[in-house]
């Protein structure tokens, strides 16, 4: 779709924000054809993990394009472009998919809370991270705030929302929020991919859903995925759906 591709190489969806020219900034269509293709991989079995990248090597994603929200009304700032960009990163952070953000250049804003939803991220070295909303007169809106505190210390963050500064990658490698500082961030996640293949996915799932719920994200919908795999396994619900199917009393 416009500003926005995606292939599928070797297990893996590769996503690429396309607007360099714009910094590849977000759209609203950009954002709901992101959140459509984190459906589509949820269902799509031999897809083992989503690559976010952006095209170019000036930005990963500089943010939100004020040319789809500097005129709107508050109300509508509110309701639709806020509520759009939380379904497209929310959706991000719960796929039940591994997922890297592959980060060549700048991400501000938008772009930086993009990269926040994302499992791992692996930054080129001339990568820097933001929250600039401040110069334009808003707030992060898309989570960043809280969703980077379970990343950066406190003190790092207000760097950015506070005073408007920007963090390395060397920094943000130091700080544990890149995995990875690489000349090649594409290619680097796609070998950290390749490696998903030799590995149990139900495990993987798993596992990010224990994580998720030990951290705080989407903690009701991790606890109920768990509880209810745990229960489907058990020969109870056999005799459960069987009696039902039968009109009679359950044997457990």
């Amino acid at each position: 779709m416009k500003n926005i591709s995606r292939r599928i190489a070797e297990h893996v969806s590769i996503v690429c924000l396309d607007k360099p020219e714009k910094l590849n900034v977000l759209d609203m269509g950009m954002l709901e054809t992101l959140a459509h293709y984190c459906e589509e991989v949820e269902k799509i079995g031999d897809i083992r993990s989503l690559i976010l990248c952006g095209r170019g090597d000036k930005a990963f994603c500089a943010g939100a394009d004020i040319k789809s929200w500097g005129n709107m009304s508050p109300l509508g700032f509110a309701q639709d472009w806020l509520r759009a960009g939380h379904r497209c990163i929310d959706r991000l952070a719960r796929l039940s998919k591994p997922t890297i953000a592959a980060m060549n250049g700048l991400a501000l804003g938008g772009g930086l809370e993009l990269a926040a939803a994302c499992d791992l991220r692996v930054m080129a070295p001339h990568t820097e991270i933001g929250l600039p909303e401040a110069r334009v007169g808003i707030v992060p809106g898309w989570s960043g705030t809280q969703r980077l505190a379970r990343f950066l210390p406190e003190s790092v963050i207000k760097e950015m929302a506070l005073f408007g500064r920007r963090i390395s990658a060397e920094r943000a490698f130091d700080l544990g929020f890149a995995a990875m500082v690489t000349d090649q961030p594409v290619e680097a996640a796609q070998r950290m991919s390749a490696e998903l293949v030799h590995l149990s996915g139900r495990a993987i799932e798993t596992a990010k859903a224990m994580i998720h719920a030990g951290r705080g994200e989407d903690v009701a919908a991790s606890i109920d995925m768990l509880a209810g795999h745990a229960m489907f396994t058990s020969p109870d619900i056999k005799e459960g759906v069987q009696a039902f199917q039968e009109k009679r009393l359950a044997k457990f």
